[in-house]
Order: C-alpha cells, then structure tokens, then sequence
C-alpha cells in the first residue's frame, strides 16, 4: 500500500500496518517530479503512486514508528508555543515603542523587568493589551516548561540522546529535536547518507528526487536541497 505524505497519514499507516499491509510512504519531492499531467485528481494519484511501486520507481519516505512519531509531536508543538510566545514579546516591545517608553532593563520579561513593567503607567487601550500579552507569555512559559519535562523523561534513557547531548553547544532542546527528526540512525549506512538527508551536502542546487535507487533512505543522493 502507497500513501502519501500528507497529514493525517499517521492513523493510516497504522491501520493499514495492523491489517498485515506493507506500507510504502511516497516522498512529496519525488513524486511531483513525476506529476507531468494536467488534469489530476485523487484517483488518477492513486494509479500513478501503484504504476510507480510496481515499477519500483517510487521514491520512498521513512515511515517513522510511533515512538518517533510521538517524540517529534512533543519537540515540534514546543517549537510553536516558542513561535507563539515570541510573537507576544515582540507586541509588548511594539507597545512600548508606539507610546516612545525607553527600555531601561536588560530584560524586560525577567523578574527585574516584570516590576518594571509594573511600574509603568499606561493608557487605554495599551495598558490592556499589555496585561493580556503579559497573560499569554506566562501561560506560554509554563507549557513549554511542562513539554521540556515531559521530552526529558522520555529520552532519559536514550542512547542516542546522549551521544548527541556530549557534542560542544548541544542542550537538551536541541539534542531532542536531533533526535527526533532523525529518528532511527541506523536507517543511515554511513554519515553521507545522513548528510545528504539532512541538506548539508551541496552537490547540487536542485532539491528534486531522482528516482527511489537512493543510497540515503528518503533522499536521492546528491540532491537535498542546498548550500
């Protein structure tokens, strides 16, 4: 069975894994390489992804197992709650900027800069959305925190995890989200082949997948995107 790597294929690779299926994931850069028709719809990509196993020409993702799939829903929801809280930060530096309040602390989300922003007197409407944004950052912080302790007992005893966690400037977010996307070392024969999955190999400008002939497991040789 051929799915493609859109969302939602998780529950279906499962399903179909559990029926006795043998599941193929089709690469989303490969296969546009071959959507040479104009006129295209859910049937005619089912037929083609089928020509394209029997051919044995389909190029294949990894099909990551439900550890891994798990620890990169953790390590990638955190990265947007990071986005989110970001985003906030940034309002809160907007507002002061808009009223000409010069910043007179390092930090203004810190302990000294919260009593700082305490301090500040602020009209309407600023002085409320000031508050709410302050809200939301102080939720944001405590689910990431509860995120970053949750990942940490999962990869407590992660050989991996360890391994990538002993390299100078790795910390434990960073560790984990290696460890997730990569998944399963072992998949990889040799450190190019990691390397060209990765994008750090810039052999060629062209992110376009060949054919499913790969040495690495999800990406043609040579043709991971970029510089």
């Amino acid at each position: 069975m051929v799915l493609e790597a859109a969302y939602g294929w998780y529950w279906a690779a499962g399903t179909l894994a559990e029926a006795g299926a043998e599941v193929h994931l089709a690469h989303p850069l490969g296969v546009k390489g071959f959507a040479y028709r104009r006129v295209k719809n859910d049937e005619r990509d089912a037929a083609d992804l089928a020509d394209l196993l029997r051919m044995g020409r389909l190029p294949e993702a990894w099909v990551a197992p439900h550890q891994v799939r798990e620890l990169r829903e953790l390590t990638r929801y955190r990265h947007k709650l990071v986005r989110l809280r970001t985003s906030c930060k940034d309002q809160v530096h907007a507002i002061l900027a808009k009223l000409g309040i010069p910043v007179t602390c390092t930090d203004i989300f810190g302990a000294g800069g919260s009593t700082w922003l305490d301090g500040l007197a602020l009209g309407q409407p600023y002085a409320g959305k000031m508050a709410s944004l302050r809200k939301v950052c102080a939720v944001l912080t405590g689910e990431i925190a509860l995120l970053e302790a949750v990942i940490a007992g999962l990869l407590e005893d992660h050989q991996g995890y360890r391994a990538v966690r002993a390299l100078p400037g790795i910390g434990p977010v960073l560790g984990a989200v290696i460890v997730a996307e990569i998944g399963g070392i072992t998949r990889f024969p040799r450190p190019a082949e990691l390397c060209s999955w990765a994008g750090l190999t810039p052999a060629t400008a062209s992110p376009a997948l060949r054919s499913a002939a790969a040495t690495s497991p999800s990406r043609d040789r040579g043709s991971c995107g970029g510089r």
